[in-house]
């Protein structure tokens, strides 16, 4: 088998375990508190990352202060915030909602760029925005106007999940601002411990007022599941797929994750599926691939760039 089938199948058993994510969630904050399923989850990838890292032998790069402020950043908007959103955000709406909302995330970070990294968005990069926008509005107005939700608190959750999509997208962005390229592992180690530090205090004010047992073995080993599936595993097997194939190739694999939480929640949560669904999802995986295709071209340059600015530290560490 090639290297390029190998990569392929990595890039989707991750992009389907992460549209796991949402489904898996809405049973753990039944029985467990936000914060304390999140610090858990972040606790339990620190302690398999931090060995793997050091056992590798990876090195921390020469950072400046504003490569610190800017991990601060990605690790309290895009882990911190984004975990949080996105879970009171499930308490509301419906996993269904949730996956195909979380879905435009290549549409907002495109918008990201354009404002903050003064990338150029060109015809086919607006038309995938609009189309991506068209989708979710599809979900939220449909759904309200038809009665199909549950009404002013699922439009509540649904926004909390759009503002979860912001953050991750400004975590994936931002990462563009950083001086130094970091390798996968080295990226994802930092963003667990990081995000393990920023939820421990609030997980410890919830854990003085909680029972710990009463917690069913099912949300126990689904907690174990999000920390080791979701957290390390799908991460990694996405990072060693883009070791492969280009990111613009890779990002089309994201279209996987929301077709993972629909078809996980109708057959797992039994959440009933409308046609306002199918059009939206339709319509965000259309944006996304319209967006990937029509940067192909400059991801092969990004990936030299890259490639070239690793050569340049490797090399300037190997003269010190």
């Amino acid at each position: 088998m090639s290297k390029q089938r190998i990569a392929y199948i990595q890039m989707s058993f991750a992009m389907i375990a992460i549209g796991s994510f949402v489904i898996v969630n809405k049973y753990i904050i039944k029985e467990l508190p936000i914060f304390i399923a999140s610090e858990l989850r972040l606790l339990i990838a620190s302690l398999i990352l931090l060995p793997l890292f050091l056992y590798k032998g990876e090195k921390m790069p020469k950072l400046v202060k504003k490569d610190y402020i800017i991990f601060f950043l990605q690790s309290f908007i895009g882990v911190f915030l984004f975990s949080v959103c996105t879970l009171y955000g499930l308490r509301q709406t419906t996993a269904l909602d949730s996956g195909i909302i979380m879905s435009g995330t290549p549409a907002i970070m495109a918008l990201i760029s354009y404002f903050f990294l003064k990338e150029k968005l060109g015809m086919n990069k607006i038309g995938g925005i609009l189309l991506t926008i068209l989708g979710t509005l599809s979900i939220n107005v449909f759904g309200q106007l038809l009665n199909f939700n549950v009404g002013s608190h699922s439009l509540i959750g649904n926004m909390l999940i759009f503002c979860a999509v912001i953050g991750e997208a400004i975590f994936f962005s931002f990462g563009k601002l950083i001086s130094t390229p970091l390798r996968p592992l080295t990226m994802t180690t930092i963003m667990s411990l990081t995000g393990a530090v920023l939820f421990l205090p609030s997980a410890i004010y919830q854990s003085l007022h909680f029972n710990f047992f009463t917690v069913s073995p099912l949300v126990w080993l689904l907690v174990l599941y999000t920390g080791v599936v979701i957290t390390v595993l799908a991460v990694l097997l996405m990072n060693q797929g883009l070791e492969v194939v280009s990111a613009g190739t890779a990002a089309v694999f994201t279209a996987l994750m929301p077709i993972s939480t629909v078809v996980l929640s109708a057959f797992i949560l039994h959440e009933p599926l409308f046609w306002y669904h199918i059009t939206g999802m339709l319509l965000v995986i259309g944006g996304i691939f319209v967006i990937t295709n029509s940067s192909s071209e400059n991801t092969v340059t990004s990936n030299n760039t890259f490639q070239k600015r690793r050569n340049k530290n490797m090399s300037s560490d190997a003269n010190s």
